[in-house]
């Protein structure tokens, strides 16, 4: 039997974790996080990691393995997933990926644009122009330095507005020339299940797990990171609404008021970029044995 690399995505909030848990008892298989907001140890509660019993119950691979301070991407993600998973595949043919991060999932699938590593200095310099001129400042920059990028990225994204500039400086080349789309060949079958629920459902869930993160400390763990706020990793839903709370910006009331608005944002971010992948098959979250049957009877689907 070909090994596979079983891909379980869905919108924040959704109930990945709880499905994947099964899957991975299921089939014996190891699962590679594919969230980059828990990749952080400093982000706990604000990125809802598995719960500890489910991290000891199921080995996790890239869950709160980097610093907050450090420099990670998806080309990095990629390269360190593709490393991983021979050795996974030695002990079982079937690896469980699951997260929200699109452009980190489709990274492994299908690859991405070799982009050049940057410059600190040069990513330095424009975080410090987001931190004085706020993000109209970095889309004043982008549209100079490419404008065809400017018209296609999305302009309320920081991350993606500066990793584009830091390119643009550092290679004297637009950022949109490095990126051809050329699928690449992986040497494993790839079977993507994508989890769904009302939109109504979806929103109640996401409302309810704010409160229950503000339950379990999110202030007091934002509170401790307020000296790193200008940092990439911290330009989080959860995160930047407390900043500004705690700085007397906006009340407390309003910060989570905010926090649930933007991730019901985000979740929806997030299915208009799925929506472009006809590969992924879709499932009510609650199909848990349906989901279980179609991998157990899915052909090979080459990635």
């Amino acid at each position: 039997m070909k090994n596979m690399l079983i891909v379980l995505l869905g919108p924040t909030g959704v109930g990945k974790t709880d499905v994947s848990i099964e899957i991975a008892r299921q089939f014996g298989c190891e699962i590679v996080a594919a969230d980059s907001r828990q990749f952080y140890r400093e982000m706990k509660i604000g990125t809802a990691v598995p719960t500890d019993h489910q991290l000891n119950e199921i080995t996790h691979h890239f869950i709160r393995f980097i610093s907050i301070k450090d420099y990670y991407s998806s080309s990095l993600y990629e390269r360190d997933v593709l490393n991983l998973l021979p050795v996974l595949f030695e002990n079982n043919n079937h690896v469980l990926m699951t997260g929200g991060s699109g452009m980190y999932i489709d990274s492994v699938c299908s690859g991405i644009d070799d982009i050049p590593d940057t410059d600190q200095a040069i990513r330095e310099k424009y975080t410090i122009i987001y931190k004085e001129e706020g993000i109209e400042g970095l889309r004043m920059a982008l549209k100079i330095l490419d404008p065809d990028h400017y018209e296609k990225v999305d302009l309320k994204n920081p991350k993606r507005i500066l990793r584009a500039l830091e390119v643009c400086e550092t290679t004297g080349r637009p950022y949109s020339s490095f990126l051809k789309k050329q699928k690449r060949h992986r040497d494993f079958d790839v079977l993507k299940i994508g989890l769904e629920r009302t939109r109504e459902e979806l929103y109640n869930r996401i409302n309810h797990r704010v409160d229950k993160m503000i339950a379990d400390g999110l202030e007091e763990e934002a509170r401790g990171l307020v000296e790193f706020r200008n940092l990439n990793a911290l330009n989080s839903v959860g995160y930047r609404e407390l900043f500004d709370h705690f700085e007397g910006k906006i009340s407390r009331e309003k910060a989570i008021e905010l926090i649930k608005r933007n991730t019901r944002r985000y979740a929806k971010r997030q299915m208009t970029w799925w929506a472009r992948d006809k590969e992924i098959k879709w499932f009510g979250a609650e199909r848990k044995n349906d989901i279980l049957e179609y991998i157990k009877n899915s052909p090979p689907r080459r990635g």
